[in-house]
């Protein structure tokens, strides 16, 4: 069975739940628009979750955030499919969605109030992108991207035992 994963905003105006089969914070993105909205250590940590098993508490303080892509990866600016949920209330990252792939659901790990299990090793991607402040902590066993890794959040956790039944 997934790992039910739970969530909330930092003032508690929203909750969430969610099932997940990949539960393990191991991938770190240094891109911008994770790097502004969520923060922290100039990166975000994203899980890989059902969609169809959210429940949401709070529904009225979520906002959405489509960010626009600007980059030398696109030839002319872009408005980002994925959708960025947070707190209208406190500004915390939750999730993100993209109707692209509509079975999958993004939570942030620093969203997430349960235990999860702690990876064997982390990823570091989007490394191009990251601030000029931060010197990325990549130690031995750990793999770095300027752009995407190799392997989908559920590879990931399939090759390396994590993937949650």
């Amino acid at each position: 069975m997934p790992m039910q994963l739970a969530g909330s905003c930092r003032c508690g105006a929203v909750a969430f739940s969610v099932q997940s089969h990949t539960p393990a914070p191991y991938q770190l993105c240094y891109c911008s628009i994770c790097r502004k909205q969520a923060g922290g250590g100039g990166y975000a940590i994203n899980l890989g979750a059902d969609a169809r098993t959210l429940e949401i508490k709070g529904k009225d303080a979520i906002g959405i955030f489509r960010a626009r892509i600007h980059d030398d990866e696109h030839s002319k600016a872009t408005t980002s499919s994925g959708e960025r949920n947070f707190c209208t209330k406190c500004g915390t990252a939750l999730w993100l969605f993209d109707p692209t792939w509509a079975d999958l659901v993004h939570p942030f790990a620093s969203a997430i109030d349960s235990d999860l299990p702690k990876p064997p090793s982390r990823v570091h991607l989007m490394l191009k992108y990251k601030a000029s402040w931060v010197e990325p902590d990549i130690r031995a066993g750990e793999t770095a991207y300027d752009l995407y890794p190799e392997l989908s959040i559920a590879d990931w956790h399939r090759q390396h035992g994590m993937w949650v039944d």
